[in-house]
C-alpha cells in the first residue's frame, strides 16, 4: 500500500464511502469497529450487522466476558487487510457488513437484560439482515435465539463449547450461562434432532435428545468426520452457530471464565468452521472471551478469528439461499 492511499484511509469506520470493501489502516490507531466496518445504526441495505453484547451477569465463577466485544474489536484490526484465508470468496467486498455498536442496557436491573437483548436482536431481522454476535457469557445466546425463532421456526444449533449448558432449570426468570441451552431446547427454540454440541468434555447427565461430538472423538476421528456429522445432523434447514471460546484448549484460550483442559486446538476449530460452508447459517455468536485472564490477548485474537470465519459462514448460505 503507498504511502498516499494510507492517508486516504482515514477511519474508515466512519469515512468508507458505501459499506462494501476492505480496509487499509495501521492495526495500532483509529477506531475500533470490527474488522474496521462502517459504525452505524442505520440497518438500509445492510446484509449483516456485528453487534457487541458486554453482559457478564450470569456466569458460575469468574466475570469479565463484559469485556469481551471490546477487546475482539480490537484484536480485529489486525485482520481486514486481506480476503479471508480458505474461502473462494470475500464477504467484506461481497456483502455489506456493518458494525451496529453494543446493546445498550441497565446493568442493575438484570431482569430486564433478556427482553432487551431480544428486541434488539429483532429489530436487526427485521431490517433484513442476519447478526454476529460478541459476547458477553453464554446466556446471551437464549435471548438471541427468541428473536430467531419468531422469524425462522425451531432452529438448528450448532455449539462449539467445553460444556453443553443443558443443566436442568425451569425457571425462566434465572439468568445463568449454564442452563441456556435447555431453557432454548425446552421453550421450543431449538430442535434437538437438528442440533450438535462440538468438543464437549463435562458432564451431563441429559442432553435433551442433542447430539454431541466431544472433543476426545475431534482429537481422534478427526476434522473431516466431525463436520461430516455435524452437516448430516443439521440438514439445510435455518441453522445457528454459537462458539464458546473455552471450545478451545486452555493452552490457545485462556482468557475465559471457566477454561477446561483437553479442548480444540486452533487449527481444529479454524478447519471445522471453514468446512461447514454449506449449512444454511442464518446467525451465529462467540462468547466467553475474558480479557482480564489473559494478557497476551490471545484470546480475544482467537474470537476476532471466529466472529470472522462466522461472517464467511453467513455469507457462503447467503449466496445460497
Amino acid at each position: 500500500m503507498a504511502l498516499e492511499d494510507a492517508k486516504t484511509q482515514v477511519d474508515t469506520a466512519f469515512t468508507r464511502k458505501g459499506l462494501r470493501g476492505l480496509s487499509f489502516e495501521n492495526a495500532f490507531g483509529g477506531a475500533t469497529s470490527f474488522l474496521r466496518r462502517t459504525y452505524t445504526k442505520d440497518l438500509t441495505g445492510v446484509d449483516l450487522a456485528i453487534t457487541g453484547v458486554p453482559f457478564d451477569q450470569a456466569v458460575t465463577h469468574r466475570t469479565g466476558t463484559r469485556f469481551g466485544p471490546r477487546a475482539i474489536r480490537e484484536a480485529s484490526a489486525l485482520q481486514p487487510y486481506d480476503p479471508p484465508y480458505g474461502w473462494p470468496t470475500n464477504p467484506l467486498e461481497e456483502m455489506a457488513v456493518v458494525d451496529y455498536g453494543d446493546l445498550a442496557f441497565d446493568y442493575a436491573k438484570v431482569a430486564d437484560f433478556p427482553d432487551t437483548l431480544t428486541a434488539h436482536i429483532r429489530t436487526i431481522l427485521a431490517a433484513g439482515a442476519g447478526t454476529v454476535t460478541l459476547g458477553g457469557d453464554h446466556y446471551i445466546t437464549f435471548p438471541i435465539l427468541r428473536a430467531y425463532a419468531e422469524k425462522f421456526g425451531p432452529l438448528g444449533v450448532i455449539h462449539f463449547d467445553a460444556h453443553s449448558d443443558l443443566w436442568p432449570d425451569d425457571d425462566l426468570s434465572r439468568i445463568d450461562h449454564g442452563t441456556m441451552l435447555y431453557k432454548a431446547v425446552k421453550t421450543g427454540l431449538v430442535d434437538p434432532k437438528r442440533s450438535v454440541q462440538i468438543g464437549i468434555r463435562t458432564t451431563t447427565e441429559d442432553y435433551l435428545g442433542v447430539h454431541v461430538i466431544d472433543a476426545r472423538e475431534v482429537h481422534e476421528k478427526g476434522v473431516a468426520a466431525t463436520v461430516a456429522k455435524a452437516k448430516e445432523i443439521v440438514g439445510d434447514q435455518p441453522t445457528y452457530v454459537t462458539f464458546d471460546i473455552d471450545c478451545l484448549d486452555p493452552s490457545a484460550a485462556p482468557g475465559t471464565g471457566t477454561p477446561v483442559w483437553g479442548g480444540l486446538h486452533g487449527w481444529q476449530a479454524a478447519a471445522c468452521l471453514r468446512d461447514l460452508a454449506g449449512i444454511n447459517m442464518v446467525g451465529g455468536d462467540i462468547v466467553e472471551v475474558s480479557p482480564p485472564y489473559d494478557t497476551t490477548g490471545a484470546t480475544a485474537i482467537a474470537g476476532a478469528h471466529v466472529a470472522y470465519e462466522l461472517i464467511c459462514l453467513y455469507h457462503w448460505a447467503k449466496t445460497r439461499r
